[in-house]
């Protein structure tokens, strides 16, 4: 249980104003069709994370537990400070001819590529167990961030202090960091 939650948390506070919260926003608005667009999000972290989960639960496997306790906890921080920095979409092409799930799976596969959220499930996955765990607490945290973004579009963007929330989730993160190596 302490892998789903803590897995659910950190992500569902980090992507409050990510790039992929920024993304649903834009495919809300451009396609204002949710029901797709939530399931495009929802394949889209599911095998993103899935894969990650893998990676870093190989990673376990392969290095002793206290250098997983150490490189895990000094990824967490520095995952505290990346949050710190304001994320933008940057001219990301949809292609509507594609249909709006598939525009939205891959749009968002490749969005979540590299980003802070896909890098915490290999570090997650390589300090708790079961990846079941894991991937579906990531997966919550990214619904719970980015299906209000799908619904509620601009009337939500306009009230969420993204800068408040930024703060938040650096500290969540650094503060798993720490409890990593004290555990």
């Amino acid at each position: 249980m302490e892998a789903f939650l803590t897995s659910l948390g950190l992500v569902a506070l980090a992507e409050i104003g990510d790039k992929t919260q920024l993304l649903a926003f834009a495919l809300a608005a451009r396609f204002r069709k949710p029901v797709p667009i939530v399931a495009g999000i929802l394949l889209a972290t599911l095998a993103n994370h899935a894969l990650a989960a893998l990676a870093g639960a190989w990673a376990g496997t392969q290095l002793s537990p206290v250098v997983v306790r150490w490189i895990s906890a000094a990824a967490f921080i520095a995952f505290g400070a990346w949050a710190l920095i304001p994320d933008r979409l940057d001219a990301l092409e949809t292609h509507p001819r594609r249909g709006v799930l598939l525009t939205t799976a891959v749009a968002f596969f490749m969005v979540e590529m590299g980003d802070k959220t896909q890098l915490a499930t290999v570090a997650l996955a390589a300090r708790f167990h079961p990846l079941w765990a894991i991937v579906a607490g990531t997966t919550i945290g990214m619904l719970l961030a980015n299906v209000p973004a799908v619904w509620m579009g601009d009337r939500l963007g306009q009230r969420v202090n993204f800068k408040l929330v930024r703060y938040a989730a650096a500290a969540l993160f650094v503060l798993t960091g720490v409890v990593s190596l004290l555990v």
